[in-house]
Protein backbone atom coordinates (compact mmCIF):
# COMPACT_ATOMS: atom_id res chain seq x y z
CA UNK A 1 0.00 0.00 0.00
CA UNK A 2 1.55 3.27 -1.16
CA UNK A 3 2.47 5.83 2.01
CA UNK A 4 -0.53 8.05 2.61
CA UNK A 5 -0.44 11.99 2.83
CA UNK A 6 -0.19 12.51 6.67
CA UNK A 7 2.72 9.59 6.87
CA UNK A 8 4.27 12.06 4.22
CA UNK A 9 3.80 14.67 6.00
CA UNK A 10 5.07 13.35 8.71
CA UNK A 11 8.27 11.87 7.23
CA UNK A 12 8.79 16.15 6.50
CA UNK A 13 8.59 16.84 10.22
CA UNK A 14 11.08 13.87 11.03
CA UNK A 15 13.47 15.72 8.81
CA UNK A 16 12.89 18.60 10.76
CA UNK A 17 13.48 17.11 13.95
CA UNK A 18 16.49 15.31 12.51
CA UNK A 19 18.32 18.22 10.64
CA UNK A 20 16.69 21.61 11.65
CA UNK A 21 15.12 21.80 7.96
CA UNK A 22 13.00 20.38 4.96
CA UNK A 23 12.56 22.15 1.59
CA UNK A 24 8.91 23.31 0.76
CA UNK A 25 9.59 20.96 -2.31
CA UNK A 26 8.21 18.42 -0.06
CA UNK A 27 4.93 19.67 -0.16
CA UNK A 28 4.29 18.80 -3.15
CA UNK A 29 2.43 15.80 -1.78
CA UNK A 30 -0.44 17.71 -1.59
CA UNK A 31 -1.01 18.79 -5.32
CA UNK A 32 -2.60 15.41 -5.64
CA UNK A 33 -4.30 15.19 -2.72
CA UNK A 34 -6.24 18.52 -3.50
CA UNK A 35 -7.13 17.02 -6.87
CA UNK A 36 -10.41 15.13 -4.59
CA UNK A 37 -13.23 17.55 -5.00
CA UNK A 38 -14.21 19.89 -2.24
CA UNK A 39 -10.91 19.51 -0.33
CA UNK A 40 -9.38 22.49 -1.88
CA UNK A 41 -12.05 25.40 -0.49
CA UNK A 42 -12.07 23.41 2.35
CA UNK A 43 -8.27 23.73 2.65
CA UNK A 44 -8.71 27.50 1.98
CA UNK A 45 -11.10 28.16 4.71
CA UNK A 46 -9.34 26.40 7.09
CA UNK A 47 -5.64 28.71 6.11
CA UNK A 48 -7.93 31.34 6.51
CA UNK A 49 -9.45 30.67 9.77
CA UNK A 50 -6.67 29.95 11.53
CA UNK A 51 -4.99 33.18 10.11
CA UNK A 52 -7.90 35.07 11.39
CA UNK A 53 -7.74 33.81 14.80
CA UNK A 54 -3.16 35.34 14.66
CA UNK A 55 -4.26 38.85 14.16
CA UNK A 56 -4.65 40.34 18.01
CA UNK A 57 -1.40 42.13 17.37
CA UNK A 58 -2.81 44.05 14.46
CA UNK A 59 -3.57 47.96 14.26
CA UNK A 60 -5.56 50.66 12.48
CA UNK A 61 -7.07 48.87 9.17
CA UNK A 62 -5.33 45.68 9.44
CA UNK A 63 -6.94 45.57 12.77
CA UNK A 64 -10.08 46.11 11.07
CA UNK A 65 -9.66 43.57 8.62
CA UNK A 66 -8.91 40.88 11.15
CA UNK A 67 -11.86 41.54 12.91
CA UNK A 68 -14.56 41.35 10.02
CA UNK A 69 -12.54 38.28 9.33
CA UNK A 70 -12.80 36.73 12.90
CA UNK A 71 -16.83 37.59 12.77
CA UNK A 72 -16.53 35.86 9.43
CA UNK A 73 -14.57 33.05 9.76
CA UNK A 74 -14.21 32.26 13.84
CA UNK A 75 -17.38 33.46 15.36
CA UNK A 76 -20.54 32.60 13.30
CA UNK A 77 -23.00 30.22 14.59
CA UNK A 78 -22.72 26.47 14.51
CA UNK A 79 -25.90 26.81 12.40
CA UNK A 80 -24.05 28.42 10.10
CA UNK A 81 -21.17 25.51 8.96
CA UNK A 82 -19.62 27.85 6.31
CA UNK A 83 -19.13 31.39 6.04
CA UNK A 84 -22.20 33.45 3.60
CA UNK A 85 -21.03 33.73 0.05
CA UNK A 86 -21.22 37.47 -0.51
CA UNK A 87 -19.48 38.35 2.80
CA UNK A 88 -16.50 36.24 1.83
CA UNK A 89 -16.16 38.28 -1.57
CA UNK A 90 -16.52 41.13 0.54
CA UNK A 91 -13.95 40.57 2.62
CA UNK A 92 -11.80 38.87 0.29
CA UNK A 93 -11.91 42.39 -1.71
CA UNK A 94 -11.37 44.67 0.50
CA UNK A 95 -8.29 42.18 1.77
CA UNK A 96 -6.93 42.42 -1.81
CA UNK A 97 -7.06 46.34 -1.86
CA UNK A 98 -5.52 46.76 1.23
CA UNK A 99 -2.24 44.99 0.21
CA UNK A 100 -2.54 46.69 -3.73
CA UNK A 101 0.69 47.81 -4.17
CA UNK A 102 3.49 46.83 -6.24
CA UNK A 103 6.83 48.58 -6.69
CA UNK A 104 8.34 48.04 -9.81
CA UNK A 105 11.85 46.19 -9.79
CA UNK A 106 12.30 43.73 -12.77
CA UNK A 107 9.04 43.47 -12.49
CA UNK A 108 5.94 44.19 -10.57
CA UNK A 109 6.19 42.98 -6.99
CA UNK A 110 3.52 42.96 -4.82
CA UNK A 111 4.22 44.87 -1.08
CA UNK A 112 2.51 42.77 1.86
CA UNK A 113 1.94 44.83 5.04
CA UNK A 114 0.56 41.69 6.57
CA UNK A 115 1.86 38.21 5.93
CA UNK A 116 -1.86 36.69 7.79
CA UNK A 117 -4.28 39.22 6.01
CA UNK A 118 -2.27 37.93 2.75
CA UNK A 119 -3.29 34.27 3.74
CA UNK A 120 -7.19 35.10 4.42
CA UNK A 121 -7.46 36.16 1.26
CA UNK A 122 -5.88 33.76 -0.50
CA UNK A 123 -7.53 31.13 1.52
CA UNK A 124 -10.86 32.79 0.39
CA UNK A 125 -10.04 32.72 -3.04
CA UNK A 126 -9.70 29.26 -2.67
CA UNK A 127 -13.07 29.05 -0.62
CA UNK A 128 -14.68 31.17 -3.36
CA UNK A 129 -13.61 29.25 -6.26
CA UNK A 130 -11.31 31.89 -7.95
CA UNK A 131 -8.76 29.52 -8.06
CA UNK A 132 -9.42 25.77 -9.24
CA UNK A 133 -5.73 24.15 -9.69
CA UNK A 134 -4.18 21.72 -6.72
CA UNK A 135 -1.36 23.81 -7.05
CA UNK A 136 -2.70 26.87 -5.66
CA UNK A 137 -3.01 24.89 -2.56
CA UNK A 138 0.13 23.46 -2.54
CA UNK A 139 1.12 27.40 -2.62
CA UNK A 140 -0.64 28.04 0.19
CA UNK A 141 0.43 25.21 1.87
CA UNK A 142 3.95 26.61 1.69
CA UNK A 143 2.97 29.95 2.48
CA UNK A 144 1.41 28.73 5.89
CA UNK A 145 3.87 26.39 6.61
CA UNK A 146 7.21 28.15 5.68
CA UNK A 147 9.48 29.78 8.35
CA UNK A 148 12.35 30.80 6.84
CA UNK A 149 15.83 31.39 8.55
CA UNK A 150 18.65 32.24 6.38
CA UNK A 151 21.32 29.50 6.42
CA UNK A 152 18.33 26.54 7.04
CA UNK A 153 15.67 25.71 4.42
CA UNK A 154 12.36 27.17 4.45
CA UNK A 155 10.57 24.70 6.54
CA UNK A 156 12.14 25.14 9.89
CA UNK A 157 11.70 24.21 13.42
CA UNK A 158 8.58 26.89 13.96
CA UNK A 159 7.25 24.97 10.93
CA UNK A 160 6.41 21.88 12.68
CA UNK A 161 3.13 22.86 14.58
CA UNK A 162 1.69 23.87 10.97
CA UNK A 163 2.76 21.06 9.94
CA UNK A 164 1.54 18.90 12.53
CA UNK A 165 -1.48 21.18 12.27
CA UNK A 166 -2.39 20.28 8.36
CA UNK A 167 -1.76 16.26 9.16
CA UNK A 168 -4.82 16.48 11.51
CA UNK A 169 -6.65 19.10 8.55
CA UNK A 170 -5.56 16.39 6.71
CA UNK A 171 -6.87 13.17 8.49
CA UNK A 172 -10.31 15.20 9.57
CA UNK A 173 -10.59 15.72 5.76
CA UNK A 174 -10.40 12.25 4.85
CA UNK A 175 -12.10 10.67 7.75
CA UNK A 176 -14.88 13.34 6.84
CA UNK A 177 -15.33 12.09 3.22
CA UNK A 178 -15.41 8.38 4.78
CA UNK A 179 -18.24 9.26 6.70
CA UNK A 180 -19.88 10.16 3.18
CA UNK A 181 -19.55 6.80 2.12
CA UNK A 182 -20.96 4.74 4.83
Amino acid sequence: MPPRVQDKLAAIIAEIDRAGCANVMRLTVLKKWFEHPRRLRAFGLWVAERAAARGDAATGEAAELFAQARALLTERPLSEPMPGWTAAERLHHRLRAFQNTYEHHWGPVRIIKNWDLLLIEEGLALYLGERRDPTAGYRLAVDECKHYEGLFGDLTRPSRAKLTALIGFVATTEAREGECFD
